[in-house]
């Protein structure tokens, strides 16, 4: 088992592989999630993961590269609301609690399992971010009604198919707000679906940005896709419509 030291060290170096830069802070700060989320996945199963080294790379350094690429895509502008987040199936905090730390945006994490949830607020309230980040157990369509185009960024990591997402996440976004899809791989028939979806939505594919992780620990696929115009349709549908009925 390796000590923090070589564990920090290893996330300097992953992230400076894929060329993340990072302050001791902010490393010390995604260690210590991840720490946390393997103590807790003894009681409550967070993560198939459990080898710390790994999980650094398939955790850590892979929820980091949503935050690295949205500032490429995400307008900067002085209105609170773009530096708002909205992470959709955060499990065990992931992408939502390193995309926290590593952009300082506010942001909500939300899971449909209620003791994933009260998990993750043990985290952030443990890491001192509880002014910060929150977690909810609350299904999109739920929230969507009360948090109407709140975020300029909507972020989801290995859940579910891109229309069904895209759909999900539409109502939150503001004007010019991204959505941030990552996924080991995204074949055709999904990615073509998702553009029809994106564009009955009014959301535009702005790139695909594609990485291979370090240790050849696999290949990542982030697709983001820019508010453009607003959705034909009305969002958010009933509970359950966008994975039973896609619009497509």
């Amino acid at each position: 088992m390796a000590n923090s030291e070589q564990l920090g060290t290893q996330i300097a170096q992953e992230l400076g592989f894929l060329g993340i830069s990072s302050s001791d802070k902010q490393r010390d700060l995604l260690l210590k999630h991840l720490l946390l989320m393997l103590e807790k996945n003894s009681q409550i199963n967070l993560t198939s993961v459990t080898d710390e080294c790994d999980a650094i790379t398939l955790h850590v350094v892979d929820s980091c590269l949503v935050a690295h690429v949205v500032k490429k895509y995400l307008v900067e502008t002085s209105d609170v609301i773009t530096h708002r987040f909205l992470d959709i199936g955060t499990g065990g905090g992931f992408p939502g609690i390193p995309f926290g730390i590593m952009t300082g945006w506010d942001g909500v994490l939300i899971d449909s399992v209620g003791k994933k949830v009260t998990a993750v607020n043990e985290f952030i309230n443990t890491l001192g971010l509880p002014l910060q980040l929150k977690a909810d157990s609350v299904r999109a369509e739920q929230l969507a009604l009360n948090e109407a185009q709140s975020f300029g960024c909507v972020i989801a990591r290995g859940v579910g198919r891109m229309g069904m997402l895209i759909e999900y996440a539409t109502p939150f976004l503001c004007d010019s707000g991204v959505f941030i899809a990552s996924k080991a791989n995204i074949n055709d028939d999904e990615r073509k679906q998702a553009e029809k979806i994106a564009e009955i939505c009014g959301l535009e594919c702005v790139s695909c940005e594609t990485f291979e992780l370090p240790r050849d620990m696999g290949h990542r696929e982030l697709d983001i896709y820019k508010k453009v115009e607003e959705s034909r349709v009305k969002l958010p549908r009933a509970i359950g419509r966008a994975k039973k009925r896609p619009l497509t």
